[in-house]
């Protein structure tokens, strides 16, 4: 998934990117609210980390523009302003989720996570790839216009991969979007339902990238 980080201060967005990419996202970092509009209309982006001190355009305006072009798209504010009106602001502005500087970075990590998997959850679109539709408005899916009934898990991951047609994507984040865990045990089971998923699916729907990870398309 690509993330879009926006913060001014040069220590901490590098060590944003640096955590995040051990994560496994795909990160693009700027410093001006200039610089993030010019990216954002570039590029397709799954989350925008905000920072609101921002030079040039302030973070509260980066917002507003975003979200003028879609409503959609998570963003998580990061901001030294603690007053709960800054927060109250920046919700109503359309944020997702506000993180008060200074912050740990497991929590940070966490509310990505969650902004990521809402967002999943969220979506209620048609999906077509070859003969396999997937309707996430009604968590529907056919092969050959035959329906085949998938099980929470199966639906979750197949749902995950044909939105990201094309994107070869980890078990481990496979893992944490749709068993909302990676332990040991979740991972068994993760193997388990991929298996019997593929079995319903025409042969190499699924495609697996050694020690890389799953892809569509």
């Amino acid at each position: 998934m690509k993330l879009l980080i926006v913060e001014d201060e040069e220590s901490l967005n590098k060590v944003l990117v640096k955590v995040l990419r051990k994560l496994g996202y795909t990160t693009d970092s700027v410093f001006d609210g200039e610089e993030a509009l010019d990216l954002y209309f570039e590029n397709n982006y799954d989350l925008v980390i905000l920072d609101l001190n921002l030079p040039k355009f302030d973070g509260m305006e980066v917002l507003r523009v975003i979200r003028e072009d879609n409503a959609e798209l998570p963003v998580l504010i990061l901001s030294a302003r603690s007053e709960i009106y800054d927060k109250i602001q920046g919700l109503d502005e359309g944020a997702n989720d506000y993180l008060t500087k200074p912050f740990h970075f497991d929590e940070l990590t966490a509310r990505v996570r969650a902004l990521l998997r809402r967002n999943f959850q969220m979506s209620g679109t048609k999906i077509e790839i070859g003969d396999v539709v997937l309707d996430m408005a009604t968590k529907t899916f056919t092969v050959g216009g035959n329906s085949v009934i998938l099980s929470k898990k199966e639906y979750g991951v197949l749902a995950y991969l044909m939105l990201r047609k094309g994107e070869t994507v980890s078990a481990q984040k496979l893992i944490e979007s749709v068993w909302e865990s990676d332990t040991e045990e979740m991972e068994k089971s993760f193997y388990v339902h991929i298996s019997t998923l593929r079995r319903k699916l025409p042969k190499d729907f699924i495609k697996n990238v050694r020690g890389q990870g799953y892809y569509v398309g």
